[in-house]
């Protein structure tokens, strides 16, 4: 959201440390910005040497790189958002990415073949529930 937020512009190791965790929290913070970002990546399919998304700005930050376009806004009007629709539009950027996330994931054969295995070993555990709860009668 941070990044989404400020398309184009870098956002320091700092503002995402006081977005990610609250300042009472005690972690590595270095380790686990550097974690995430490169979870973010690994979802978005980006490399930090050829990225298309999120670029490294060596000891300052991160900066998204990629074009944002506004569905909801015609194309004249998609580089002046008004500040307070930022994280707004953020949002929906952010919830546009987990929906299309989603959707590959609901048609890869990986998901299908793991929603049959669990159709199938909830029927064989109630398979022998049925046997077990039989047997003691």
């Amino acid at each position: 959201m941070a990044l989404l937020e400020k398309p184009g512009e870098v956002v320091t190791r700092e503002a995402l440390r006081n977005r990610l965790w609250p300042s009472d929290t005690h972690v590595n913070y270095d380790a686990n910005v550097n974690t995430t970002v490169n979870k973010l990546r690994l979802v978005l399919g980006d490399s930090p040497d050829q990225p298309v998304f999120v670029d490294t700005i060596p000891r300052k930050g991160y900066s998204f790189v990629a074009a944002i376009e506004y569905l909801d806004q015609p194309a004249s009007q998609q580089n002046q958002v008004p500040e307070e629709k930022s994280s707004a539009v953020g949002e929906s950027v952010a919830r546009r990415i987990k929906s299309s996330l989603l959707r590959a994931a609901l048609s890869s054969k990986w998901f299908a073949a793991g929603v049959i295995s669990l159709v199938l070993a909830g029927m064989l555990f109630g398979a022998a529930l049925m046997l077990y709860s039989h047997r003691g009668i």
